[in-house]
């Protein structure tokens, strides 16, 4: 097997390969427990920037990632966050980042999720404590952060697309650069990377492709595309590379070492490797090769950037490599939380012990979801279920174990999920879409036109809605209310707490039509779901509460939608109490629905003599609940017209809402207790 290496900083690269294996299984550690005290790490505390590498013999970059997957496990430890993934690409972006020229070259990361070592690399190792937290470093890549982030990532198979933007606008301009796209075996299954590819082909382009496969996504990858990959590592062969970037058909060398199981239970006739799929496509097909071998990858990579047109290099690696507990269980340790205080005696454990309560744990949302559609499932056997691989994360584990011929995980391929469903909604039965309300965007169009425009029997489930706290901007579900409102024939529910959340479930699978049902991340307030399942009447709101004298000057109706109504309550409080400045009645309306809105209701107010109103949601003001209320108001009401009542929107101004904990945000927002008192009093004044 080739042994030169060909750096592209110096073409007399100080690495040296000879005694590689030897070094490589001396070298390489692995972890069982999170340090909580700052390891000794000479030689990564010795890299400012990727530059600082130039001179590390091959022996050193081993020691290096040795010593960067300790740091991040300490750091990780410290501040929580993206876990077994980061663990997975550490020798990937050493080599990266000491084969190419970087920021000049360019490194898009698909996801970004693992891209935690890339930035310790780049300059960020001591703020890397930092990540996730309100003013700190992002969960992904983000351009504003760093010139070696050269796309911000959040969502999935985005990166061969805007690395062939990359490499066909240097091409344009003159610029010899490499431009090197990360792409998990996850993300490939999402239909916007293969169109990347098709395009790639058909443009001819200078673009290397490396297939990260390490048989996950967040959860086991499944599908097609998967049992492909399989085949291809299972078959002991690889397209290795020529010293002059040629394909050559050969035995795997890495066998022995890496006879983990089957990747998949069926049992089929391996085809031969130059007919693989990415060659079927026309990219330069190498692979499998070990991940985690530096010196084979800086082989590999070496000799492979310098091939012209795209170029696919196939690497299989261990998510979680190096933490034993992460390897066994890497679902589990997709992210984790940040270690809680160590306690260091026992006087000190006792006191700081809380007074143990009969009380039950809160559900999370997504767990209310799993029961509804578990109680459901039972009762009805045309309910199927749809999820674009947010099994665990939309609560529907049990379902799936329980219901398996019901249950379908189509990858990440969100446009595919809705447009499944539309199928199936043609026949008959009642599909369930589970998807993250920041992921529904993404099949926006199918929603519009496979669906709605068909009139068709789709229900959809929005988890994620509202702020979601540590994973920031490219994960908020803020915008739902704005994008769905305007299609015709749809309903959209807001519950205020979990048994809400289960009732309105139950209504909107029962409506035969378009129906979504909207809820947040996280624990609700801990209300008991009451049985049987109801219907509630859709359109119709609810009054929370009347506090304060009916013969105040000032009449307030705050119109509060979802999980904001527990808000509104609080401030409602606020406001009525005895030593409130402002003398008002405060009327609070849970308003359950956001289309069809509940008119009768607000006509109710307005002949009670409400003088304010206030609407409520944590979502964005333009477009939102609260613009569906202005436009009846404004449009239709001519009670309104004539009392010319005030009116208020409370929610996201049009502006996009950085990391930190959801109390943060919402603080950040005006959305907590005191800021929604402060706007209200503004409102009243």
């Amino acid at each position: 097997m080739q042994q030169s290496l060909h750096s592209p900083k110096s073409q007399s690269s100080s690495a040296s390969v000879s005694d590689s294996a030897a070094q490589l299984s001396s070298l390489q550690q692995t972890y069982t427990v999170i340090p909580r005290v700052r390891p000794h790490t000479p030689l990564l505390d010795a890299i400012d920037t990727p530059s600082d590498m130039n001179a590390f013999s091959t022996t050193q970059l081993i020691t290096l990632a040795d010593e960067l997957r300790l740091f991040l496990l300490y750091s990780a430890g410290q501040s929580g966050g993206h876990f077994g993934a980061n663990l997975g690409v550490i020798e990937l972006t050493i080599v990266l980042h000491y084969l190419l020229d970087t920021p000049q070259d360019q490194i898009v990361w698909d996801v970004g999720h693992q891209a935690y070592a890339h930035k310790v690399l780049t300059g960020r190792r001591e703020q890397l404590a930092t990540i996730r937290s309100k003013d700190g470093l992002t969960a992904f890549p983000e351009r504003a952060e760093s010139i070696y982030d050269t796309f911000g990532v959040g969502h999935s198979s985005t990166s061969i697309s805007a690395g062939l933007g990359m490499s066909l606008a240097l091409r344009y301009q003159g610029r010899a650069q490499t431009v090197a796209c990360i792409i998990g075996d996850g993300a490939m299954t999402g239909g916007m990377a293969f169109e990347a590819m098709n395009d790639a082909v058909q443009q001819d382009a200078d673009l290397l492709v490396i297939l990260n496969d390490n048989d996950m996504s967040i959860s086991c990858s499944i599908g097609g595309f998967s049992r492909h990959l399989a085949m291809l590592w299972e078959s002991g062969y690889q397209v290795d590379i020529s010293d002059s970037g040629k394909p050559v058909l050969c035995q795997r060398p890495d066998m022995q070492a890496f006879d983990r199981r089957k990747r998949h239970k069926e049992m089929r006739d391996v085809p031969q490797l130059e007919d693989n799929l990415f060659k079927a496509i026309g990219f330069t097909y190498f692979g499998p090769f070990d991940g985690h071998n530096i010196p084979e990858l800086l082989r590999v990579l070496s000799i492979a950037k310098q091939v012209k047109g795209p170029v696919l290099v196939h690497i299989y690696t261990t998510k979680g490599k190096g933490f034993a507990p992460a390897e066994l269980d890497p679902v589990g340790y997709h992210a984790i939380s940040k270690l809680p205080a160590e306690i260091h005696n026992e006087s000190q454990s006792k006191s700081t012990e809380a007074p143990k309560q009969n009380t039950k744990p809160a559900l999370k949302y997504s767990q209310v979801f799993g029961k509804f559609l578990c109680d459901k499932a039972a009762e009805d056997d045309k309910l199927l279920a749809i999820t674009p691989a947010m099994e665990e994360g939309s609560g529907m584990i049990d379902f799936a174990r329980h219901f398996p011929t019901r249950f379908f995980d189509v990858a990440i391929a969100e446009q595919h999920a809705v447009t499944l469903a539309a199928g199936m909604a043609t026949q008959g039965v009642k599909p369930i879409v589970a998807i993250y309300s920041t992921f529904l965007q993404r099949g926006y169009d199918q929603l519009i036109h496979d669906v709605a425009l068909q009139n068709l029997d789709v229900m959809f489930a929005i988890d994620r809605a509202g702020l979601v706290g540590e994973d920031g901007a490219t994960h908020a579900g803020v915008f739902d209310f704005s994008f769905l409102r305007c299609i015709p024939n749809i309903v959209i529910a807001a519950p205020k707490d979990e048994n809400e959340c289960y009732h309105l479930l139950n209504t909107c699978y029962e409506h035969q039509g378009c129906t979504a049902v909207r809820y947040p991340r996280g624990t609700g307030t801990g209300a008991a779901i009451e049985q049987p399942a109801q219907n509630y009447k859709i359109g119709e709101a609810v009054i929370e509460s009347v506090l304060g004298s009916n013969d105040a000057p000032y009449k307030l109706a705050i119109l509060a939608f979802g999980t904001m109504v527990a808000t509104a309550q609080q401030a409602a409080e606020s406001l009525t109490s005895a030593d409130a400045l402002i003398e008002c009645q405060v009327h609070v309306v849970n308003m359950r629905w956001v289309k069809p809105l509940d008119t009768t209701m607000l006509e109710s107010l307005l002949a009670q003599g409400v003088t304010h109103i206030a609407t409520l949601e944590e979502h964005m003001v333009m477009g939102g609940a609260g613009s569906a209320v202005n436009e009846y108001l404004l449009n239709e009401s001519a009670a309104f017209k004539r009392q010319r009542s005030a009116i208020g929107n409370i929610g996201i101004a049009d502006r996009f809402i950085a990391h930190g904990s959801q109390a943060e945000q919402w603080a950040d927002c005006g959305l907590d207790v005191e800021g929604v008192i402060k706007q209200l009093k503004q409102l009243l004044s």
